[in-house]
């Protein structure tokens, strides 16, 4: 991120108003100030007269069409109820999460046609990533998907990173996943894997810990949530749009 953001901000919303020429060019003239040699950003639109987003690609800030002033907060439409600017984070977390394919997750389907798909970055040798395996028949069997992506907290030279290459690796990486999230010694193998891609992705995302957990539409679940408790949650999200 380029500016620190997010105290809190409620506004009412307006009629959205095009970028004009002279206001992208004032807060171009700004942005050129503050941050010489920046160029790779957009300017769009906000439902705020006299208020743009401007998007770095890994973050964004919220300027006023003289560029003067920069917003530190959350924006809400107070008539819907939507927080635009989480709105904004699911987006790019999605767009984020979209460059790793399928074909590169460990994928536990759900047993009775599919309700809900989640990502979860996790960590063999982490304890609630090991309790929230543990439960894996309880959210496959209450119609979620899990979609594994490996985060060995411990970096690209350890041992956490050693089992996650081996788990993709082996034979059958179901059963060798199970075997190593109870604690159990698998076979040491070494394959093109995507282990490191995943790690890639999490540091765009900024998962620090584990297990870490994003929701199909892009919501963000720090740490362990119970199949129930989750199920719960994901019906709600559901409810709200």
């Amino acid at each position: 991120m380029k500016f620190i953001l997010f105290t809190s901000l409620a506004m009412l919303m307006t009629v959205i108003t095009p970028v004009s020429a002279d206001d992208r060019a004032a807060i171009r003239k700004s942005l050129a100030e503050v941050m010489p040699g920046e160029t790779q950003y957009s300017i769009s639109d906000m439902p705020i007269k006299g208020i743009y987003e401007v998007d770095f690609g890994d973050g964004f800030i919220y300027l006023s069409a003289d560029g003067r002033y920069a917003i530190k907060g959350e924006i809400i439409d107070l008539q819907k109820n939507i927080n635009l600017t989480e709105q904004k984070r699911a987006e790019a977390r999605l767009g984020a999460l979209a460059g790793i394919s399928r074909e590169e997750m460990l994928i536990y389907p759900a047993d009775k046609g599919k309700k809900y798909s989640i990502t979860v970055f996790t960590d063999i040798d982490c304890g609630y990533c090991r309790r929230l395996h543990q439960e894996m028949k309880a959210y496959t069997s209450r119609g979620i998907e899990v979609k594994y992506a490996f985060y060995p907290r411990a970096g690209r030279v350890s041992a956490s990173f050693d089992k996650a290459v081996s788990v993709w690796c082996a034979d059958d990486r179901h059963a060798a996943m199970d075997a190593a999230k109870s604690g159990k010694a698998i076979e040491n193998k070494q394959c093109p894997n995507p282990v490191g891609k995943h790690m890639d992705a999490a540091a765009v995302l900024g998962v620090a810990g584990t297990p870490t957990i994003f929701t199909q539409d892009g919501q963000r679940l720090p740490g362990y949530v119970p199949a129930a408790q989750l199920e719960q949650m994901l019906n709600k999200q559901v409810a709200r749009q």
